[in-house]
């Protein structure tokens, strides 16, 4: 049986607004390419509704979906994970109340998929990749922090944004987890 970690509405609301604040960052790299399509920034859009008291309805779970097609559909890799990123946020409201490392997805995924669409946006340059996650580690608001110390490290794998998204987790939990 798995250990059950205290989240609660307000706490689901401070990881939605990260998510959506990540994914904020990047979403221009989709919109370069993906001119007509605004399913990634409706996605972002409903996890600030959510963030700011919104119902966790849904509708959000729609269109994060929506903003996984969205990623999908397109051929430009950065634009693929400006997408994912913003699929992210919206999903960020679905955190469980579980002790299980996958659940760090739904705190850090939208920043791992931001940090990757950089990169790739940028040539495929690793040093804007660790750049993205040192500024948002600088930026991550404490009780983001604070949820996240609740959970266990994430699980390997994810390929080159998994690697980023352990990253930004080692920074944020300190040098205790091996951050810097």
């Amino acid at each position: 049986m798995t250990a059950e970690i205290d989240l609660d509405l307000p706490d689901l609301r401070e990881v939605a607004a990260y998510a959506a604040d990540s994914a904020e960052k990047v979403i221009a790299i989709f919109e370069r390419t993906c001119v007509s399509d605004s399913r990634p920034r409706e996605a972002i859009a409903a996890a600030r509704i959510f963030a700011c008291g919104g119902p966790r309805v849904k509708a959000l779970r729609d269109v994060a979906w929506a903003g996984h097609k969205a990623a999908q559909e397109t051929d430009d890799r950065a634009a693929s994970e400006a997408a994912r990123a913003a699929m992210c946020a919206p999903a960020a409201a679905f955190l469980h109340p579980l002790a299980r490392a996958t659940q760090v997805r739904h705190i850090l995924g939208a920043a791992a998929h931001a940090a990757r669409a950089a990169e790739l946006a940028a040539g495929d340059d690793p040093v804007v990749g660790h750049g993205f996650v040192e500024r948002t580690a600088r930026g991550t608001n404490p009780k983001v922090i604070e949820i996240l110390c609740r959970y266990p490290d994430p699980p390997q794998g994810g390929g080159r944004t998994g690697e980023l998204l352990r990253m930004l987790n080692r920074k944020l939990r300190g040098p205790e987890s091996g951050g810097a």
